[in-house]
């Protein structure tokens, strides 16, 4: 008896092991449906973010977007990101201006595409302006360029870091907001080569002879200095680009009737072998061409030596030839005159020139004392072709 009770004991136990295993199979079925299904609706809305969504670890111009809609996005980009890479004091520096739109809804909308995954991952996104890093790039190379500046045979290094203050690139283009500092140096390089109203020794001619006695002169009209606008231009362009050398020779300027230099590069102070002297003194005229004395005449009369009608010493030039002409002004009473003359030689522009003077008839070396011209140096109209065949346009004329 005992052990078919044991034995039937032993199968209601079997049996509740069974219906219990049976039991939590079924639990882990449901369970594991349950799971599958949550799984399978976290990938849904996790899909449905994704196409709505940036990816966690993305950058856009270094503003972290992750997890946010191109609209916040775009919002986000615009309210915080530097826009502008600017040349300052020394630095490139990346900055923002509040006035500018950094960054269009279509651009972010692209940047979106470009790291979309249909299920957000780790992977990390940079995306960075082009415009922005031509930027950095450009003015980095500016703020590194240097040029050496010839002329007059001297040199000058001119380096970008000590000239240019400030600067921006956009658009393609460089602007340069404060280049004070080029300028001055290019005014402090015209004061130290410009010949224009600079004084110098000289020899002028004696008799028949370019070798007399050596005066003190000033370039007036003739002779040449640097036009800083132009050459600023030029050296900016250098920086911009690349050049290492640049002819300052091509960026000069005169004065008087032509703004050409006049003199640059020439021997005997810019005066080389071509020019014409004028003693008042002596009431005496020479045309040296070619080193040598083309043309020597005793007894030309000048303006009077003082008041108005004085002729102006320094070193002016011829600024053009004209054959006839007729010369036109005021008396001393205040009348006007209109006197035709042959050949017309002026060299300054308040009209003082080289002409044939037929109506004159006292040439003796006193009479621009009391008599002289209205300052042009008056030739007698038998020696003045010797003068109007040998001088040259633009050639220095020395007055003394």
């Amino acid at each position: 008896m005992d052990s078919r009770k044991n034995l039937r004991q032993k199968n209601k136990r079997n049996n509740l092991y069974l219906i219990i295993g049976a039991v939590v199979l079924v639990i882990a079925i449901a369970a594991g449906f349950m799971i599958h299904s949550e799984h399978v609706k976290g990938e849904a809305r996790a899909r449905t973010f994704a196409t709505t969504h940036f990816n966690p670890n993305v950058k856009i111009y270094g503003i972290d977007v992750g997890n946010l809609t191109v609209a916040k996005a775009t919002e986000k980009i615009n309210k915080k990101a530097t826009n502008v890479i600017h040349l300052k004091d020394d630095k490139v520096v990346a900055e923002r201006d509040p006035e500018i739109t950094t960054i269009s809804k279509d651009q972010v909308q692209k940047y979106f595409n470009k790291q979309h995954t249909d299920i957000p991952n780790n992977k990390k996104y940079n995306y960075t302006s082009k415009e922005y890093d031509e930027a950095k790039e450009k003015l980095t190379k500016i703020h590194n360029a240097s040029v050496t500046y010839k002329i007059d045979g001297k040199e000058y290094n001119l380096k970008a870091k000590d000239l240019i203050t400030e600067a921006n690139y956009k658009n393609g283009k460089y602007q340069f907001i404060d280049v004070k500092n080029l300028t001055k140096k290019l005014n402090d390089i015209n004061k130290e080569v410009s010949t224009l109203h600079k004084s110098y020794k000289v020899q002028v001619p004696s008799g028949n002879s370019v070798k007399g006695k050596t005066i003190t002169v000033k370039n007036e009209s003739y002779g040449w200095g640097v036009y800083v606008k132009k050459a600023q231009a030029a050296v900016e362009k250098a920086f911009m680009d690349g050049d290492k050398t640049l002819d300052g020779s091509k960026y000069l300027y005169g004065d008087g009737f032509s703004t050409y230099e006049h003199g640059y590069g020439k021997s005997n102070h810019g005066l080389g072998e071509n020019y014409a002297v004028v003693s008042i003194k002596n009431q005496e005229l020479w045309v040296v061409r070619k080193g040598k004395v083309a043309a020597h005449l005793n007894d030309v009369v000048t303006g009077t030596n003082s008041g108005d009608n004085k002729t102006p010493v320094g070193v002016w030039y011829v600024m053009y030839k004209e054959s006839p002409s007729t010369l036109r002004g005021f008396n001393d009473d205040g009348s006007r005159y209109s006197s035709p003359v042959q050949y017309w030689m002026p060299f300054t522009l308040s009209g003082c020139g080289f002409h044939d003077a037929s109506w004159r008839t006292n040439w003796s070396k006193s009479a621009y004392l009391a008599g002289g011209s209205h300052g042009c140096v008056n030739i007698r109209p038998s020696e003045i072709h010797s003068v109007w065949s040998n001088i040259i346009k633009d050639e220095p004329v020395i007055i003394y």
